[in-house]
Order: C-alpha cells, then structure tokens, then sequence
C-alpha cells in the first residue's frame, strides 16, 4: 500500500525508479540538456539538484557519495570539475524546466530539463548587493548625528571664508577704459559713421565737378594752350630717364666683361696648377 507516500512512483517499482533517475541525472550532467516528460523532470529534479550542492565541497567524502547515487565515474570527474564551477555563486536552483507541449500517441506532457548556467541565452549577470549597515542605539544615532553635523559645519566655515575673500578684494575703480561696450550700441554707432563717411565722400565727389564747370565756362580758351606748354615741359623729362638707363647697361656690361675676364683668369691658373701638379709628379716617378 502507498499510504503516506506522497512522492512520485513513475509507474515503477523502487529499484527500476532509482536507476532510470541516476540514468537520467548522469546524462544531465554530460549533455546539459535533456528532453522528457513533465512528471519525469520534476521527480528527476527533486533527485540532481541535492548531488550537484554536493558536488561544491570537492572532498574524497563528497565524491564517494555522489557516486554512489550515480555510479559513472566520468560524469563523477565532469560534475566536480566544469559543472562545480559553473554553479559556484549559485544558491540552489540549478536546473530549469521549460515546457514544449503534447507527446504525439499519449498526449503525454513535454519538456526540456537544463542546468541554468549552461544556456548562454538566458543567463543574465547577478548584480551586485548594496548592504547598508547601521546600529542600533544610542551610540548609532549619536554617530549619525555627528556625520551629519560635520558636513554641515565644513560648509559654513567655506561660506565664511568666501565672505572674507569678498570683503578683501578691493572692488575695481570704474574706469572709461574699462566700461564694456553693449554690442547693439557699437554697432549703431559703426553704422552712423558709415552713414556721415558716405555723405561726406558724396559731397567731395559733387564739390569738384561744379568748381570743374564753371572754370571750363569761364576759360574755354585759355585752358589748351595750357596743356600744350605742359605736355611740351613733360618731353624732356622723359627723355632723361632714357639716357640715364644707357648710362646703367653701358655699366652692366662693362662689369659682365670684366666678370668673364676674372674667371678666365682663374681658369688658366688652374690649368696652370694642374699641369705643375702633373710635371712634379713625373718627376717623382723619373
């Protein structure tokens, strides 16, 4: 009779249930993913999670005792090994059950049994806790009150200080020359300039052509016989420049020939040298 047996019985007899759990568990490890049934998994989870909290403690002890559950020394070596180190900072929950719907013929319920550090899509990073410590009592609040009461006194002695650096400082004397020009204003100004510059350019501009009018008005005559006399009194002059550049190439050439003749010069002595240089060494050879 099962009376008080609340567990699972799989539809097997004691010995047949426990080695398909040991079956089950040590494919698990290996291949860190299997497919069954729902009823299956949730007997199969009750069975691994407690042997892979084991498998933490890498102790002779602990060894012998998953094997004896399991009785594989491969996955004995696997689970010690990588497994162990996966789940390290794992409290528990080791496996995880996803479900994927009716077995075709026994519309038995499906499932996918995984460890949770082995699905690289699902594994999210543990954040980091932020533990606040405080005490209790008479001696905690006392602390509190003296942590907050010194920030409060670091921040009235900088307010003092800053009053006194103020009250030091001699304020400026307002120079002319230190006003600081509104843009709006300097820019009005510039453009009563420009207006004032435009019209007094205009009025110059005018000024010269009445004057120009009335003298051509008044001595139409007298005013080529004028120009003949200074178009004749500017010939000459022209003409002095032109002799003065003959004078300047007549110069020049004198000094390219004398430049011709200084390195002619150099020349011979040269070949002079050289045919000294030359005598001198036949005659050490003589």
């Amino acid at each position: 009779m099962r009376h008080g047996k609340k567990f699972n019985h799989l539809g097997r007899k004691a010995p047949h249930r426990k080695a398909m759990l040991s079956n089950m568990a040590t494919s698990l490890i290996i291949n860190k993913r299997i497919t069954t049934t729902v009823a299956k998994a949730k007997a199969l989870r009750k069975y691994v999670e407690p042997l892979l909290t084991k498998s933490k403690e890498d102790t002779t002890h602990s060894r012998r005792v998953v094997f004896s559950y399991l009785q594989d020394k491969d996955t004995i070596k696997e689970l010690f090994g990588a497994v162990a180190g996966k789940i390290a900072e794992r409290p528990g929950g080791y496996t995880r059950i996803i479900k994927t719907g009716n077995r075709l013929g026994d519309n038995a319920e499906m499932c996918i049994i995984e460890l949770v550090d082995y699905n690289e899509h699902l594994v999210k990073e543990p954040k980091k806790k932020t533990t606040r410590r405080s005490r209790r009592g008479g001696s905690g609040k006392s602390g509190a009150s003296a942590e907050t009461s010194a920030p409060k006194e670091s921040a009235n002695a900088d307010a003092a200080a800053d009053k006194e650096a103020k009250a030091t400082t001699p304020k400026a004397v307002a120079t002319p020359e230190a006003k600081v020009e509104d843009p709006k204003e300097s820019a009005s100004a510039e453009a009563k300039a420009d207006k004032e510059a435009k019209a007094s350019t205009s009025a110059e501009a005018s000024a010269p052509k009445e004057e120009i009018k009335v003298e051509a008005s008044k001595e139409p005559a007298s005013a080529e016989p004028a120009a003949d006399k200074e178009v004749k009194a500017e010939e000459p002059k022209a003409e002095a420049p032109k002799e003065e550049t003959k004078v300047e190439e007549a110069k020049a050439e004198d000094s390219k020939e004398e430049a011709k003749a200084e390195d002619s010069k150099e020349e011979s002595n040269d070949e002079s040298a050289s045919a000294e240089a030359s005598a001198d060494e036949e005659e050490k050879k003589d």
